[in-house]
């Protein structure tokens, strides 16, 4: 059976690029873990490498290949700094960098910990280096040597923000509460805090503001602090998950009081906090799970019992709820979220089955209107899905599909889902027998958990238009050793630059690229760099003692020049001492670019027939200012994009196929699905029902297209009120209404019925017993019967009214009813009193007042049905 979730920035909604974790944001992009590899894992991953060299692949493929000159070494070598870690045995390092340019970076050393291993013996080792990690110092005495959590050690502030956080593995049995040790100052000393609780996840900072720490304890309560840790206050009782939204906007889903699984069932509450935590609101009812990202809010939701999940999205921040147009998914199913801003989500909807595939909608700017975008993609067993977003170009994503044959194949957008295509095949390449069927596929997730290629596709916003992936040649994915491919333009072209699989990455905002052969079973002494954007490369042996190879890390951001290689020697009795070689090839690449070493560059310049289409994307042309391949110099850190826009005609291209509709194969001609075939299409927004009056086509959010192709398209209101979701909330005013309308009917029937009696107060009348059950149902709980009013005697027996018993005085049919409508009255008054005075904050109506006005309206209804009865007598 699936997985019953539903992640992302990590959440509760399934992610692509990471699984659901409960708070608001997964490890900081900053911060990388390598791992030593046992010999048991090395046999394992050799066997599994040389079943995979038994398949065929083309071995004329040659790498081209620049000596380095003996001045570059010379060079090189004075710019190369090793770092040995002697004596520490840790399996795991793990590796922050703190601030932006800072050149910090903290290295975190732990032991993996066996099933029994004694606490009081345990201990990290804790090195800091401010010169990008050329050399490291011992800091492991400013932590006290304490044992520091292994998987989520080392938390750092956002932006440049030099605070830092080390939660401290304390048992819980141990201690009342955890301990973190703080930093203000990058690493240079910490303070030790003792926590209220102990931490269950790791401490999320605001992401803007380091001072504000939001976590969740074992015990499943929120917890806040606004002064970095120092103190802190229990904001809500039991937790599943929380997120940060705009400004100090805090939203959680927790579990009513006294309910288990109620996120199995469905009945958790989703709240809202815009004060840091004083205050909370519910927004929404009987949700499963819920996520935010690109200004939208969104909901699972049972709407009935027993029936599919349906999704229900906000972009108000939760004020309002509308349920989107979307199918819905059962418990063996999810949703997940694979990207969004403020103008589009993309969302896989799983397809039912253990199918491994589902179906990618785009939304409108609303996020309630979905149209399809792409069938069959691939989402695995693993929860890993290739959807992914190219930085280095505006509209550009790749990701992969699972075929009915069961073939993996690789498509590309250029214009935000709009239309998918295969990718091109690479110039410098040969297919072989059926060079028909031959397409580059790229190795995304999925790939990576089967051990077909180490690193994900690499792009970066400051290096305009470059890529660098793992891929495979053919009609789909296979399981040959995958080859290195680098793309200049977005994504149009490829050429495969390293033969087998590597470790990269992008320096000097796209000038310098940097390879490692990816080894883990043999040593490595040599690296690889680039000055071409892949085109030839030239290696560097960077060490006499080779090493085994663990990883590569740089800063992020692909602004800096410096590049470190870790990994570990073994040494004498078997012991293993960790490695680090830090190169910076500033000094290598001496001159600062001029306006001549760049040229303009028309971004998506494969699209378009003719001079009004050419590099039109989402309505607009782009023009960059970029390197040339051969200019050899350095951008610098302080490198800014350079770029130029202009508006185009309005072409099919910039429109999606709308509600209903989808993109005939191979044309851009949107045509109606069969099952909306002569149908109205009608959407539920903000309580009205609006039908869709379309040609077929919904034009891109964020497209800034003028004139050309205008399709008509309009949402005509039909006056229908129609389900709305929103929280269990009566207002004030509502109240007050209620109130007025309940003690005016009062009257009025009480002065009726006087008058009636008074009329016929002679004539008998035969009783009557046939009582009618009311059912309440409450305004925010759509479809869902709270329960009967049982209708009771005076001894508390329930009364039939088939008896013939009559153990008091007989009323008329009026009176009950008259009974009836004070009862229905007075609860419903209560009711609404009760859930405001629950709901309501920053009202002028107290306990107090609530209580009093309550008390009031029971005297009026009791005089009123007793004045009536002693007026009238029984019948």
């Amino acid at each position: 059976m699936r997985a019953r979730r539903l992640l992302l920035p990590q959440v509760c909604f399934l992610l692509a690029a990471a699984g659901a974790s409960g708070h608001s944001g997964k490890a900081s992009e900053g911060t990388v873990t390598f791992r030593r590899f046992q010999r048991d894992q090395w046999q394992q991953r050799s066997q599994t490498r040389a079943e995979r060299d038994v398949t065929p692949r083309d071995r004329s493929f040659i790498a081209c290949q620049l000596s380095l000159s003996e001045s570059e070494r010379k060079v090189l070598d004075v710019n190369t700094h090793e770092t040995a870690f002697h004596g520490d045995d840790g399996s795991t390092f793990t590796l922050s960098w703190i601030g932006d340019g800072t050149g910090v970076i903290l290295v975190l050393s732990t032991v993996t910990v066996t099933s029994g291993f004694s606490y009081d013996r345990r201990s990290s080792r804790l090195y800091r280096s401010g010169d990008y990690g050329k050399t490291f110092h011992d800091i492991s005495s400013v932590i006290n040597n304490s044992f520091i959590k292994q998987d989520f050690g080392i938390i750092t502030g956002p932006g440049n923000s030099h605070q830092v956080i080390l939660m401290v593995d304390v048992p819980v049995s141990k201690q009342n509460g955890g301990i973190i040790l703080t930093s203000v100052n990058a690493g240079v000393s910490f303070k030790e805090v003792h926590l209220p609780f102990h931490p269950s996840q790791p401490i999320s900072f605001h992401f803007l503001n380091a001072n504000y720490l939001v976590a969740v304890g074992t015990d499943r309560a929120l917890w806040l602090s606004i002064d970095f840790g120092d103190n802190w206050s229990k904001v809500h009782e039991g937790v599943h998950s929380y997120m940060w939204g705009p400004g100090i906007t805090l939203f959680l889903s927790s579990s009513p009081k006294e309910t288990a699984d109620a996120d199995w069932r469905g009945e958790l509450l989703l709240s809202r906090s815009q004060d840091l935590g004083k205050t909370f609101i519910t927004i929404a009812r009987r949700i499963f799970s819920f996520g935010y990202i690109g200004g939208f809010l969104f909901t699972s939701v049972m709407e009935k019992l027993g029936e599919p999940r349906v999704i229900y999205v906000s972009s108000d921040q939760g004020d309002s709820f509308n349920r989107a147009q979307l199918p819905s998914a059962t418990r063996e199913q999810f949703f997940s979220i694979l990207d969004g801003d403020e103008d589009m989500i993309f969302i896989h909807v799983d397809d039912p089955g253990d199918t491994n595939f589902g179906t990618i909608y785009t939304s409108d700017d609303r996020g309630v209107v979905y149209s399809k975008s792409l069938e069959r993609h691939l989402f695995g067993a693993e929860r890993k899905s290739d959807f992914t977003n190219i930085t280095s170009l505006r509209g550009v994503y790749l990701t992969n599909v699972l075929e009915e044959d069961g073939r993996i194949r690789t498509v590309i957008s250029f214009d935000r889902g709009g239309e998918w295509r295969l990718l091109n095949k690479p110039d410098n390449t040969e297919c072989g027998p059926n060079p028909k069927n031959c397409n580059l596929h790229i190795h995304g997730q999925y790939s990576q958990a089967k051990n077909l290629a180490p690193m994900l596709p690499l792009s970066d916003p400051s290096a305009v238009g470059i890529i660098i992936a793992h891929g495979s040649l053919g009609d789909s994915i296979t399981s040959v050793p995958s080859d290195v491919y680098v793309s200049s333009d977005g994504g149009y072209t490829w050429t495969r630059t390293l033969r087998g699989p590597h470790h990269y990455a992008i320096l000097d905002s796209g000038g310098l690229l940097v390879a490692v052969q990816a080894h883990v079973d043999r040593l490595i002494s040599t690296v690889k760099f680039s000055t071409d954007e892949g085109q030839c490369w030239k290696t560097y042996n960077f060490t006499e003692q080779p090493i085994f190879f663990a990883g590569l890390a740089s800063e992020p951001g692909a602004k800096t020049m410096n590049i470190s290689i870790w990994g570990y020697r073994t040494e004498e009795n078997f012991k293993t001492t960790w490695v680090t070689i830090t190169i910076d090839f500033e000094r290598l690449l001496t001159r600062e670019c001029a306006e001549e070493d760049y040229e303009e560059w028309l971004a998506h310049s494969d699209t378009g027939t003719d001079s009004e289409t050419r590099g039109c994307i989402l309505g607009y042309r782009e023009t960059f200012k970029r390197l040339k391949k051969l200019s050899v110099c350095k951008n610098g850190r302080n490198y800014v994009v350079s770029r130029e826009q202009s508006p185009c005609l309005c072409t099919r291209e910039d429109y999606l196929c709308d509600y209903g509709y989808y993109r005939h194969e191979n044309t851009s001609e949107c045509v109606e699905q069969l099952d909306f075939r002569d149908q109205a299409l009608d959407i539920c927004l903000d309580g009205e029902e609006d039908e869709i009056i379309t040609s077929g086509y919904r034009k891109i959010p964020s497209d800034r297209c003028e004139g050309g192709f205008s399709p008509p398209r309009r949402l005509t209101t039909l006056n229908k009120h129609c389900g709305k979701f929103k929280q269990d909330h009566l207002g004030l005013e509502t109240i007050i209404v209620l109130l007025l309308v309940c003690l005016a009917t009062v009257a009025v029937m009480t002065v009726a019925i006087f008058f009636i009696v008074k009329k016929l107060f002679c004539i008998q009348r035969t009783p009557e017993y046939h009582f009618s059950a009311l059912q309440l149902q409450d305004e925010g709980e759509e479809g869902i019967t709270v329960g009967t009013l049982r209708v009771i005697n005076g001894n508390g027996t329930g009364y039939h009214g088939d008896s013939d018993e009559v153990p008091f005085q007989t009323y008329s049919n009026t009176h009950i009813n008259q009974l009836y409508l004070f009862m229905f009255c007075h609860i419903n008054f209560l009711h609404g009193m009760h859930k405001e005075k629950n709901q309501m904050h920053d009202s002028l109506l107290n306990e107090k007042t609530l209580k009093t006005l309550s008390r009031t309206f029971s005297l009026i209804i009791l005089f009123s049905f007793r004045n009536s009865l002693n007026k009238q007598g029984p019948i």
